[in-house]
C-alpha cells in the first residue's frame, strides 16, 4: 500500500516548480560543469569535476524525491474545508496564555511546512495538540523548553 502525502494544491505547486527548475535549468548546468571539469585533464584529482558529480548527484537525489513526493500527493483544497474543528489545512490563531503574544499558523503536509512562513507540519507537536480541538480551548503543548498553554483565538480555513 502507497502511503499518501497530504498537502495543500499551494504546497504541490511548489514542489512541481522546484522539479521542473532541478530538471530543466540545474541538471544542464550541473552536465556543463562536469564536461567543463572533464576537459581539464586527469580526473583522479581534479577537484572541479569531482564537486560537480557531486552536485549531481544531489540534484537527481532531490528529484527522485520530488517525483516520488508528488506521485504519492493527496492534494485537499483547504478551500473547501469548513467548520470550527481543527484539521488539515486549518489557519489557527493562538495566544499565549504566559506572554499573551498572539501566533497564526496554518497546519500543512510535513513536505511544504515551513515555521518563518506560519506553516508547520501535521506532525509536529503543536500541530497534534490542536487537531481536534475547538475555538476557545486552551492547549498544552509540551515544547524542548517545557510545557506551554495556548487559547485557540481563531480557526480559519484560507
Amino acid at each position: 500500500m502507497v502511503e499518501k502525502v497530504p498537502m495543500t494544491s499551494g504546497g504541490y505547486a511548489a514542489l512541481e516548480t522546484e522539479l521542473k527548475k532541478r530538471q530543466s535549468v540545474d541538471r544542464p548546468r550541473i552536465i556543463e560543469h562536469i564536461a567543463e571539469a572533464r576537459s581539464h585533464g586527469d580526473l583522479s584529482e581534479n577537484a572541479e569535476y569531482h564537486a560537480a558529480k557531486e552536485e549531481q548527484s544531489h540534484n537527481e537525489g532531490r528529484i527522485a524525491e520530488l517525483e516520488d513526493k508528488l506521485a504519492r500527493a493527496d492534494i485537499i483544497d483547504v478551500t473547501k474545508l469548513s467548520g470550527d474543528t481543527i484539521k488539515f489545512g486549518a489557519t489557527v490563531t493562538l495566544i499565549d496564555e504566559d506572554t499573551e503574544k498572539k501566533a497564526v499558523w496554518q497546519i500543512v503536509g510535513e513536505v511544504e511546512a515551513d515555521a518563518k512562513k506560519g506553516k508547520i507540519s501535521i506532525t509536529s507537536p503543536l500541530a497534534r495538540a490542536l487537531i481536534g480541538k475547538k475555538m476557545g480551548t486552551t492547549v498544552e503543548v509540551m515544547a524542548p523548553g517545557g510545557a506551554k498553554s495556548y487559547e485557540i483565538a481563531k480557526v480559519e480555513w484560507r
